[in-house]
């Protein structure tokens, strides 16, 4: 009895099939891309026919990470897949792994190979790139002395930066030897050793004609420069490894030559606006320093001595009024303390301030009779010498000539000694 077989069963059979066949699993398809489908997913779906058949592909969004251009409708390709089935439709399809451009396979996966090898050597790393410098004085221009892409860059080197002066450096840019040519005009400027800057490229054209730009040997030489290369090669689309070599890529010769040197008109804009600023700062500055300047000067005249003298004379007539207006006050206050020892007084008695005053006038009496002038006012007299007016008690301190001040009760007069004399005990002069 036959096997019946459900029609998941049938398929994943299929498909297993298919997937046993050895030479099923790196197959290479030539065809056409028709039905193409970028989904949002990163998968790619497409179908591959010629002339008689048709079969669909897909590429899976890790493939398809590895894509240098864009697929596109009723290109011709050759694609690297494996043939397997789709179990839920059970469709025979490609699962596509890699696409080359038919036609240009060869050179394509050349480029992919170098590429890799360089790249995993560093060459293209950006701790490798020079800087391009701002304002060069000297060019070297590695290209053909007869395209079109050297009369462009010469051109607007000049009108764009005069100053700067260009050196052509010949090398042959298609054909056979055209690498080893780059390489030799490279080395050439670096030995040379004038030039800021070197300018490497052509003008567009195919990926065979612009292969020398692709092989290992210029590759190395702009590498190796150095002198800072910017490469120069092709149109805007046109990549190749002296692109990723060099310190700065241009989309084409004319736009390497405008990023290598500046435009003097924008200098000159700038330089103008760098005026403008200047004078507006400095003018900005001395306004700032002449008012710094007004500002001490009037500091400087409110701190002559004049006005020193001026503010301290206001400060000794300010005091004297608050010492005449103290005074008064002072004088209120002492009064009234004065009056309230006296009704003190008076509360306390009149038996105890009779007492009081009998003994303040008996003090007084004392005090007078204890007095200096009291004892003048007998008779006697005080002798006093010198500057300090020392009083004499004794003859013997004295001699002749010294000048002696003799204070009375009411006077004093001033007296030379001509002589001095001795008295004994009993009184009389010897």
């Amino acid at each position: 009895m036959a096997t019946v077989y459900t029609v998941s069963q049938l398929n994943n059979e299929i498909k297993d099939l298919l997937d046993a066949v050895p030479g099923y699993r790196g197959l290479l398809v030539q065809g056409e891309i028709s039905n193409y489908k970028a989904h949002s997913s990163g998968h790619h779906y497409m179908t591959l026919k010629d002339k008689d058949a048709a079969i669909n592909a897909v590429m899976f969004r890790s493939d398809a990470m590895r894509l240098k251009f864009r697929l596109q409708n009723g290109m011709k390709v050759i694609v690297k897949a494996r043939v397997s089935s789709f179990p839920r439709t059970g469709a025979v399809q490609l699962y596509v792994s890699e696409i080359i451009p038919d036609g240009a396979g060869a050179l394509n996966l050349a480029f992919e190979q170098l590429k890799a090898k360089l790249q995993a050597e560093g060459l293209f790393s950006e701790r490798y790139k020079k800087p391009i410098p701002s304002c060069p004085d000297s060019i070297a221009l590695v290209t053909s002395p007869t395209g079109a892409a050297v009369r462009d860059m010469i051109r607007i080197l000049g009108r764009r930066w005069p100053l700067a002066k260009v050196v052509l450096y010949p090398a042959q840019v298609q054909g056979q030897g055209a690498a080893e040519s780059i390489a030799r005009a490279i080395a050439l400027a670096n030995a040379v050793g004038e030039a800021d800057v070197i300018l490497c490229g052509r003008g567009g054209g195919s990926m065979e004609d612009l292969w020398a730009f692709n092989e290992e040997v210029t590759a190395r030489a702009i590498f190796d420069s150095g002198i800072p290369v910017i490469s120069a090669v092709g149109h805007e689309p046109d990549v190749t490894i002296a692109d990723f070599v060099a310190d700065l890529r241009a989309p084409t010769p004319s736009g390497a030559a405008e990023l290598a040197v500046p435009d003097r008109s924008e200098y000159a804009l700038t330089l103008r606006a760098l005026d403008t600023r200047l004078h507006t700062a400095a003018h900005r500055r001395t306004e700032q320093q002449r008012k710094t300047l007004a500002g001490l000067q009037e500091r400087l005249a409110n701190r002559t001595p004049m006005k020193y003298i001026e503010e301290k004379r206001l400060l000794l007539t300010q005091t004297e009024e608050r010492l005449h207006s103290a005074v008064p006050a002072r004088l209120e206050t002492e009064r009234n303390r004065l009056d309230n020892l006296r009704q003190r007084m008076l509360s306390a008695g009149q038996s105890g301030l009779h007492r009081r005053r009998l003994r303040f006038t008996q003090t007084v009496a004392a005090l007078d009779a204890m007095s200096p002038l009291r004892v003048l006012g007998r008779g006697y007299a005080v002798a006093t010498k010198g500057a300090k007016h020392t009083v004499v008690t004794d003859a013997a301190a004295l001699k002749a000539g010294d000048t002696l001040h003799i204070r009375f009760a009411k006077g004093a007069a001033d007296c030379r000694v001509t002589d001095t004399m001795e008295e004994d005990h009993g009184g009389k002069n010897i």
